[in-house]
């Protein structure tokens, strides 16, 4: 997350605002084994990376 802060804004108002934040937890286990392939996933990594040159 990126938070851009002006220069004439309080300090301690930013730091209580950031404090009270509430941040999403991201739930990386339910997407464990989703992607089905016959592939080697180092072939895969390989391939995807060839694509950028």
């Amino acid at each position: 997350m990126v938070v851009v802060l002006k220069t004439d804004k309080d300090v301690v108002k930013i730091k209580k605002a950031l404090a009270n934040r509430q941040f999403k937890k991201f739930d990386a286990k339910k997407f464990c084994g989703v992607l089905k392939t016959d592939d080697d996933a180092l072939k895969i990594q390989q391939r995807l990376r060839d694509e950028w040159n």
